[in-house]
């Protein structure tokens, strides 16, 4: 039996976190689909009790131990492995710091963005969109110039803030209707770095679930 379990699917960017890291520590793994979209699994009583009370994706199953929250499990997996780990007090206090960014201002609008555009049946209200459409280009802004300094967010090495930071921009372009490294260079360019990564895979190579039933 493998060492972990993730409970995850294909479409969901905070899974893929998860996933992406245990592919590149080289672990032990195997997923666990998720019904999200057809089965509404996650808002199951008996997935509630069972697997997590929150009804979300990701959850990493390590024995007895039963962890969620992407963050979480990104620090859980690095301090276990040693891999992606921030180093000393200044380095874990900024990597906390950029993972709370990232989960409040990037991907935190990227995926309610592309799933009300393109998952949702209806689609969201085009004024929503057109709201979170703003926050999303002010604060991927941020994180261009950030990187325009730097090869990852922290320094010179890919920590968990970068797996973290990932979570959505691999996404097709389509899915969005705008093009994130074709619009930002800096992104662009750290995309491709964390891409030549042992073990790094596209979420729908990764997780399962992909294509969605018609």
């Amino acid at each position: 039996m493998p060492a972990y379990q993730l409970y995850c699917f294909a479409q969901s960017g905070n899974a893929y976190r998860a996933a992406l890291m245990l592919n590149l520590i080289g672990a032990d793994w195997k997923p666990v689909f998720v019904d999200f979209f057809k089965g509404g699994e996650t808002r199951t009583p008996k997935y509630r009790a069972e697997v997590n009370e929150m009804g979300e994706v990701p959850v990493l199953v390590d024995g007895a131990k039963k962890l969620s929250q992407s963050g979480v499990i990104l620090n859980y997996l690095s301090e276990k492995s040693g891999k992606f780990r921030p180093e000393g007090e200044d380095e874990k206090l900024e990597a906390l710091r950029w993972i709370i960014w990232d989960n409040q201002k990037v991907n935190g609008f990227l995926g309610p963005y592309r799933f009300l555009k393109t998952l949702s049946k209806p689609p969201g209200d085009p004024a929503v969109l057109t709201f979170l459409k703003g926050r999303i280009d002010n604060n991927l802004g941020i994180l261009d110039k950030r990187l325009s300094e730097r090869p990852f967010v922290l320094g010179a090495r890919p920590t968990i803030v970068d797996i973290s930071l990932v979570a959505y921009p691999y996404y097709p372009a389509e899915e969005f209707g705008f093009d994130i490294p074709g619009t930002y260079k800096n992104i662009a360019a750290w995309l491709e770095r964390m891409k030549a990564l042992p073990g790094w895979k596209h979420p729908y190579d990764l997780m399962p679930g992909h294509p969605l039933p018609a």
